[in-house]
């Protein structure tokens, strides 16, 4: 375990009891993810004392939300131990969201430490500020809120005034779990923990950078909500550009959530669409195909989809970052579902080499290719060596760095670093007003209808010229 400052690790978590309340506790983002990830933080802390609180409108008796806790954690492999622990603990009580009189009794009922992680669609969020705001609220109260924040630039600026109007920056967390991916805190030991990478990262050395995050599932039963979202608002907007920043952003003084995050402001606030140019980027959806074996209809034949809203399965954004350091070097972002031959990385392309004369099989533009995986933080680094049985023969080689798997996955990690009280894998309010204005031409543009909705076939890697 780590005890560098900012870096999340559960075993430097206070034993004081805890009490996590979750509105939104039927949905599947908390049976899928949240709750299993708060379990794994519990078997890696030290006698953390945790209750867990479900809050939803729908009435549920204590019995069934703690079946539910059961299965969620017996699904996901918990051991037997936690299991009981946490569905023995766990207590259910109907709440509706908006009523200030009601979240009170909510937070009333904590018995110990109370964290409000609001696991609600982005509509609710300032609701329940606005909620918040007419109670006492507890001194130890910390409140996590899941994105997307806000549903435009407008409304995540709404949201952020209606937040710090009831809680303080420090005791709030912006949740998005691509920040506690083992590429994110590994993103900057391979940049600043090699001088060899830190002194050739700019434009004079490298000529593009790809973050692509495409993947074979389909819609796996979450069509009311990506009908409503796209790619564009559910990866682009907020997971892939959380990923540019830590690769663009200068070098901090330390690992701390205030140094790290105000480099990532800064690279995000210069950050544009290439050339403000909107129609570089470009959308498409999945037609009727197959991904492994599986038949995958078209998107618009899903169940819970609207075909006339034109919600795209592909985004792919071309961005511009007006530094010096990054001056002509484009960021392609791209993310896709149903895709037959999925990527989950981001590569930096250096430029290519010209070898002295003499020296076969090296191509003028094909450089070195540094590849990052998005889903485990291996390394794999593609280059030129000479030939075994012919020195002037280059051939092109993979040396792989595979630093293992991780003991807490992505969503543990950054529930760890709500406990830890530590808001580094947190998204700070500006960092995510800066996502939406980003992205806010090529909204306009897609809304009046100046870029063609492409379509590809699912199974295939997206639509032919991309």
């Amino acid at each position: 375990m780590t005890d560098q400052p900012g870096i999340p690790d559960a075993e430097s978590i206070s034993p004081d009891a805890r009490t996590i309340a979750i509105l939104g506790a039927g949905g599947d983002l908390t049976e899928r993810l949240l709750l299993p990830g708060l379990a794994r933080v519990v078997e890696s802390a030290r006698g953390l004392d945790l209750t867990l609180i479900g809050a939803a409108r729908t009435a549920q008796s204590d019995e069934e939300w703690q079946s539910l806790v059961r299965r969620s954690l017996e699904d996901a492999g918990i051991s037997a131990q936690t299991v009981d622990a946490l569905s023995k603990r766990a207590r259910f009580v109907q709440t509706d969201a908006s009523d200030p009189d009601e979240l009170k009794a909510l937070l009333d009922a904590c018995p110990s430490a109370p964290v409000l992680y609001i696991a609600l669609p982005p509509a609710m969020g300032r609701r329940v500020a606005e909620a918040l705001a007419a109670i006492e609220l507890p001194d130890d109260l910390v409140v996590a809120i899941e994105k997307p924040f806000g549903e435009d630039l407008d409304d995540a600026r709404a949201l952020n005034e209606a937040l710090a109007a009831v809680i303080p920056a420090d005791r709030l967390w912006r949740i998005d779990h691509f920040l506690g991916n083992a590429t994110v805190l590994g993103m900057l030991g391979l940049r600043f923990g090699n001088r060899l990478l830190e002194a050739t990262w700019s434009a004079e050395h490298i000529e593009k950078v790809e973050i692509v995050y495409d993947e074979v599932l389909g819609l796996e039963g979450r069509a009311a909500f990506y009908d409503q979202t796209g790619a564009l608002r559910d990866m682009l907007q907020s997971h892939l550009l959380m990923v540019l920043a830590l690769i663009a952003m200068e070098r901090p003084d330390e690992i701390t959530a205030s140094d790290v995050h105000e480099r990532m402001a800064e690279v995000l606030g210069v950050t544009r669409i290439w050339r403000d140019d909107p129609t570089s980027a470009r959308r498409a959806r999945y037609t009727e195909g197959r991904v492994d074996g599986r038949l995958f209809p078209s998107y618009v034949d899903e169940a819970d989809v609207d075909g006339d809203r034109e919600i795209e399965t592909l985004a792919q954004l071309l961005l511009q970052i007006d530094t010096p350091r990054w001056e002509g070097v484009p960021f392609v972002l791209r993310s896709g579902k149903a895709i037959g031959n999925p990527r989950a990385e981001a590569a930096v392309h250096f430029r290519a080499s010209t070898p002295p004369a003499g020296f076969r099989g090296a191509s003028a533009d094909t450089g070195t290719v540094l590849r990052m995986s998005l889903e485990n933080g291996d390394v794999d680094l593609d280059l030129f060596v000479n030939g075994a049985d012919d020195a002037a023969e280059l051939r092109r080689v993979t040396l792989e760095a595979r630093p293992g798997e991780p003991e807490l996955d992505a969503y543990a990690q950054v529930l760890a670093g709500i406990l830890q009280n530590d808001t580094l894998l947190s998204v700070r309010g500006d960092i995510a007003e800066q996502c939406w204005r980003i992205v806010t031409p090529v909204l306009n543009a897609w809304q009046a209808g100046e870029a063609p909705l492409e379509e590809y076939p699912a199974g295939s890697s997206g639509p032919d010229g991309w």
